[in-house]
């Protein structure tokens, strides 16, 4: 571990579960905070869902790196009295249980606050704390459906699709670990106390769709799937080589369209003339992105990843995660680590903010409990 970490010295208390929030506190956990994660006698539900290896769930394991756990019985007093303690003493507290569950724990924003001023206490739920859906359940697939993703993907002439991945979930950790953040500079560097951090599971979805929401204008018609696509710039799609393998290029200004038609072999006045000039091009979207793929239809993979990057065309493999672990860039910066405990190894992905002087790190999850009176005489 590096001596100096970011997040040294912050106090979390994670009481959520499941995939979306706990995410939040083992982003935090990377930078260097002490997330103390406080699971029921029963466990975290998380622990019996999805691929286990080593007798493990590799989403629980993904979703609570670095952190410490404390078992605490939410149905008795003494379980009540540590989790006050624990909060009490906390920087941040992550939640995502309903309000009428955080009210007989005695942890609702307003009652933390009311005990600990100073928390900043992230709440977790599909629909936010507020509005006529705020008491209704949801998660991360119907966040993403709910805020207009999944009707953007997909074929032009096919259904609405939700990704292969819990794409809303990982939205979820990354906004509630910014707003911590933020709140936790202005309680600290700016003077200020503790505050509520309400994280919707919808609104990072919707800030995903920023460009298609900032090209559009009420009363006009929504925007629609167009594949891999994007309106307003061509050509951009999956592309498949001659071997059957894919690529992904996405060279839509005038002066990277210029040297796409030079490799393709289009590189004259008439062709020039249709697709140099965005507007030109965009009325010819299916002729020019049928010129491309063509020709990388006609010639290996490799030999088409060389021929538009020499020509400077950003272009990539399509990888799947072998591909990707193997990969020299992947590699050189550890992208994918793998993480050691008691029972075994996991690959997970690498910490994602890279801080020079003080680097986070992926930890191992917990697998035994610790006391939470070792914790709270800790914290004191």
């Amino acid at each position: 571990m590096p001596e100096n970490r970011a997040l040294e010295g912050l106090r979390v208390v994670d009481l959520s579960t499941l995939f979306a929030a706990p995410q939040i506190g083992a982003l935090l956990a990377d930078l260097g905070a002490d997330v103390v994660k406080v699971e029921p006698p029963t466990g975290d539900p998380l622990e019996g869902l999805g691929l286990q290896r080593g007798g493990r769930s590799a989403p629980y394991r993904l979703a609570n790196r670095g952190k410490r756990r404390v078992v605490v019985d939410f149905d008795t007093e003494a379980g009540l009295v540590a989790v006050g303690e624990l909060t009490a003493r906390a920087g941040v507290v992550v939640c995502n249980q309903p309000r009428t569950v955080l009210a007989r724990w005695h942890c609702t924003p307003e009652e933390i606050a009311a005990r600990n001023p100073r928390a900043v206490v992230v709440t977790v739920s599909c629909y936010g704390t507020t509005g006529p859906w705020a008491d209704r359940p949801g998660n991360g697939s119907l966040a993403e459906a709910f805020a207009g993703l999944t009707n953007l993907t997909g074929e032009a002439d096919g259904p609405p699709m939700l990704g292969s991945v819990a794409l809303g979930d990982s939205l979820v950790a990354l906004a509630g670990a910014f707003g911590a953040l933020a709140a936790c500079w202005h309680r600290d560097a700016a003077g200020g106390s503790g505050q509520h951090v309400d994280v919707s599971m919808y609104e990072p979805v919707i800030a995903l769709l920023g460009p298609a929401v900032a090209a559009w204008a009420p009363g006009e018609p929504p925007p629609v799937r167009t594949g891999s696509r994007v309106p307003g710039g061509v050509p951009r799609n999956v592309y498949r080589a001659a071997d059957g393998r894919y690529v992904v290029l996405s060279g839509t200004t005038d002066a990277q369209v210029a040297r796409v038609l030079a490799v393709i072999g289009r590189d004259t006045p008439e062709d020039h003339a249709k697709f140099g000039k965005s507007a030109d091009r965009l009325a010819r979207v299916d002729e020019l992105d049928g010129l491309v793929a063509d020709w990388i239809a006609a010639h290996p993979r490799d030999d088409v990843l060389t021929a538009f990057d020499g020509a400077r065309v950003p272009i990539t493999p399509v990888n799947d995660l072998a591909e990707l672990a193997e990969h020299p860039q992947v590699v050189a910066r550890g992208s994918l680590v793998t993480v050691s405990d008691p029972t075994g190894s996991v690959v997970l992905p690498g910490p994602v903010a890279r801080l020079g002087a003080t680097p986070a790190v992926a930890g191992p999850a917990p697998v035994d409990a610790v006391p939470v009176a070792q914790v709270v005489a800790g914290w004191s």
